[in-house]
Parts: structure tokens; C-alpha cells; sequence
């Protein structure tokens, strides 16, 4: 347990919900949506509720369960069992390293706009992503506050032109082109799922201040205030830009913009709007890479603290940092990134890029169904309607992302879970003998 001056805060904790949401995936999100048109705006609204729901959960859970370290997994794991939390934590930090790799792939992309030569040369771009993760990982093991100072910083550095795209272009939208609402083929209830559904994946990572619990200043409070502040502000985030950019640039043109936030910059701010925003996509990625980072150490060390992974993810420096285990995950990181440089091993990187999508929702599902449990053995409110209410819509949401995610993730996915029962089985014999 860290002292009290080397835990996060509010502010710190709300940094990372909202760093560890915003990542590159966002500069790209208008131009995916604007085969639908304006209505994909109502979309967002259907996912932000779904994705406070979830909130709602783990922030219930949070009260309940204020020092529960490693959240999915140890939400999990007090209301289904060893298995159950083992399983959740198993999938979610494989999906934690694949998606590290992702980020720091698209960070050296957007770094290519001030430096060609990385869009150019695979070994410089191999070498700049392999000093962007290790330098990261390094400020991670100095101790969460430290790290926690980074995610603030890149978190306000991200959200400052993301934001000022957003407000500043409510002025220079044109009403036509909110119109027709919806330019698919689809009826109107077809295109709000088929937007929902996509944009629901731009909430992941809304659960990521119950994982380092322990490293929480006054977790029962501070935990579910930081979950709703951050998903709000991301949301904003994500609304405010829709609306807009889809004002500010017809739909068949947005639809095959490879830069809509830099589009609608360059028309508020001129050629230095494409600059400013450049600078925030990195600055999102950096963000994003920190928070997770710091999250790939805290869930490994959570199992290994119960004695369900090798001790060794649980040894912590005179900084109280799972050092050794978050070295090693960033081994795997660093392999992942490398797979996609390469020719032959390109396929196997976006394999498991699209798993990764599956392992994150699972532990959203097996949460909930936890918390179900928790409801039922009467530890959560004793007002049930709100309660029963918000963990049903939770649940349904859950189930519906994870069906979302395509029959290919879901089947391959449970396939990777599946390869973790054998070290399950072998950590309760160790567990056991000894």
C-alpha cells in the first residue's frame, strides 16, 4: 500500500478515465460516421448513456468495494470466484499490450507529419517507437504520481484542441448541411445502432480509475467522482466535434477525409489549424499510452497479490511500482509493435488488434454480472429500483458490444481466454501445495 503523498487524486484519476478514452481513434471518428450523415450524431447519444451505465457500475461497485485492487478483475472476482476473476484479468492485460502496440504505431504516424523520414524508414520508425515505450515505461516505474503528473498533463495537452475544434467550429457551421438526416440506405433505428455500435468502442477504458484502487487517495469517493467527470468531459469531447465538423463539411466529402479534425482546423484557423491538431493527435497517443501503461502493471500485480500469477508481476520497487511486471509487459508490447513493421507478421498484429477489442468487453460483461450478484446478497443500495435498473441497461449494453465486436473476435477471443485455464490450473496447485 502506497503512502498517502505517492497516491493520485481526483484531478489525476479523472486524467486518466479521460486520457486512457481519448486516443488516436478519435481524429478519425467523423469521417467513419458521415456515411450516415447528421443522424450519427444521435448514435453518440445512445452510447454515451450505455457507457453511463457502465459507469454507474463500477462506480456502485467502487463504494462498495473501495480497496479492491484491479477492478474488473477484482469486482470479478468477489462475486463469481477465482476462476471467473482470473479469467477477466487474463484477457484484459493481453488486450492492454495489443492495444499499446496500436497506439504507439498510430503516435509514430502522426509524429511522421513533422518528421517524413518516419513514414519513409522502417527501422527509424521502429527505433522512434521503441524509444517512445520504454522512455514511457520508465517514467511509470518512478512512481504512480509521477506517472499520474504525465497523464494531467498530456490529458489537458490532448483535450485543449479537440475542444477548441469543437466550440469554435459551432460557429462556422452551415445548417445545410444537417440535412437530409440520414443519407444511408438504412432506416433511421438501423443507422442509430449501426452508429452506436461503432462508437461505442471510443468509451473503453471508462472503468480505468477502479484499477489502480489502492493507489487512490479515498478511493470510495474519489473513484466513482473521477468515472463520471472523466466520461463526461470525453463525451463532450466527442459530441461537440461531431456536431461541428459534420456542420462544417458535407458528408461526401467528410466520408473520405483522411484528416477531419485537421480539415475543420484549417477552416477556423487557416494552414496552422492542421499544425495545432497534429500536435494534439500526438499528444492524445502519448496520453493514451501513459494510462494504459501505468494500467498493464497495476492488473498483472493485482492477480499475482492473490496469488494467481507468478509472484514475480507482484514485486514492487522502493517506489511501490510493479517494475519488474510491467517490464515484462512491455516486452510483449515492444514484440507486438515490431509485428507490424514486418511484412510476414503484419497479419498476426491486426489478429490481435481485433482480438483486443473482445478481451476488453468481456470484463465490462463479467462485471456486471457481479455486481448482479452483489445486488442480490443486498451489498449494493438499499433502494433497489436504481440499482437493478442501471445494472440491467449495463448489462445488455455489454452483451450487445461484445456481439458487436464480430463472430470472428468473439470466437478467437474466447480461444486465447481459453489458453490462460492452464496457468490458472497451475497457480492453484502452487497455491495449494504450498
Amino acid at each position: 500500500m502506497s503512502a498517502k503523498n505517492e497516491k493520485i487524486g481526483f484531478w489525476t484519476a479523472s486524467a486518466l478515465v479521460a486520457g486512457n478514452m481519448i486516443g488516436s481513434g478519435v481524429f478519425l471518428t467523423p469521417s467513419a460516421l458521415a456515411a450516415y450523415g447528421p443522424i450519427s450524431i444521435v448514435g453518440w447519444i445512445f452510447s454515451g448513456l450505455g457507457a453511463l451505465s457502465l459507469a454507474f457500475v463500477f462506480s456502485q461497485l467502487s463504494k462498495v468495494l473501495p480497496n479492491a485492487h484491479g477492478g474488473p478483475y477484482a469486482y470479478t472476482r468477489v462475486g463469481l470466484g477465482d476462476f471467473s476473476g482470473f479469467l477477466v484479468a487474463w484477457g484484459y492485460w493481453i488486450s492492454i499490450w495489443c492495444s499499446n502496440a496500436a497506439i504507439i504505431v498510430g503516435m509514430v504516424s502522426y509524429l511522421g507529419y513533422f518528421f517524413p523520414i518516419l513514414n519513409s524508414n522502417t527501422l527509424v520508425a521502429v527505433l522512434t517507437g521503441q524509444i517512445i515505450l520504454w522512455s514511457v515505461t520508465y517514467i511509470n516505474t518512478r512512481g504512480i504520481k509521477e506517472a499520474g503528473i504525465v497523464q494531467v498533463v498530456t490529458t489537458v495537452l490532448k483535450i485543449a484542441p479537440l475542444f477548441l475544434v469543437g466550440f469554435c467550429g459551432l460557429f462556422f457551421i452551415d445548417p445545410e448541411n444537417f440535412t437530409p438526416l440520414n443519407i444511408s440506405e438504412s432506416s433511421n433505428s438501423t443507422a442509430v445502432t449501426a452508429v452506436a455500435a461503432f462508437t461505442l468502442f471510443s468509451f473503453l477504458g471508462l472503468e480505468s480509475a477502479t484499477v489502480p484502487s489502492n493507489n487512490v487517495i479515498n478511493p470510495r469517493r474519489t473513484i466513482p467522482q473521477a468515472t463520471y467527470f472523466g466520461l463526461i468531459i470525453t463525451f463532450l469531447i466527442y459530441f461537440l466535434g461531431s456536431v461541428s465538423i459534420m456542420g462544417m463539411i458535407p458528408s461526401e466529402q467528410l466520408m473520405h477525409s483522411p484528416f477531419p479534425y485537421s480539415e475543420a482546423a484549417a477552416i477556423i484557423w487557416g494552414p496552422i489549424g492542421g499544425t495545432l491538431v497534429t500536435i494534439g493527435a500526438v499528444f492524445s497517443t502519448l496520453g493514451a499510452l501513459n494510462g494504459w501503461i501505468l494500467i498493464q502493471g497495476q492488473v498483472p500485480c493485482a492477480i499475482a497479490t492473490d496469488r494467481l500469477f507468478p509472484k514475480v508481476f507482484a514485486k514492487l520497487n522502493p517506489q511501490g511500482v510493479p517494475a519488474t511486471g510491467l517490464i515484462i509487459s512491455c516486452v510483449f508490447v515492444s514484440i507486438m509493435m515490431m509485428m507490424n513493421y514486418s511484412d510476414g507478421l503484419v497479419a498476426t498484429y491486426s489478429f490481435f488488434i481485433l482480438l483486443s477489442t473482445f478481451l476488453v468487453l468481456v470484463p465490462y460483461l463479467f462485471t456486471v454480472a457481479a455486481y448482479g450478484i452483489l445486488l442480490v446478497q443486498e451489498k449494493i443500495l438499499k433502494t433497489p429500483f436504481i440499482p437493478i435498473l442501471g445494472g440491467l441497461i449495463a448489462f445488455l449494453f455489454s452483451l450487445w458490444a461484445i456481439i458487436g465486436s464480430g463472430q470472428e473476435s468473439v470466437f478467437y477471443g474466447f480461444i486465447i481466454l481459453m489458453a490462460g485455464i492452464p496457468v490458472y490450473i497451475y497457480m492453484k496447485a502452487s497455491k495449494t501445495s504450498s
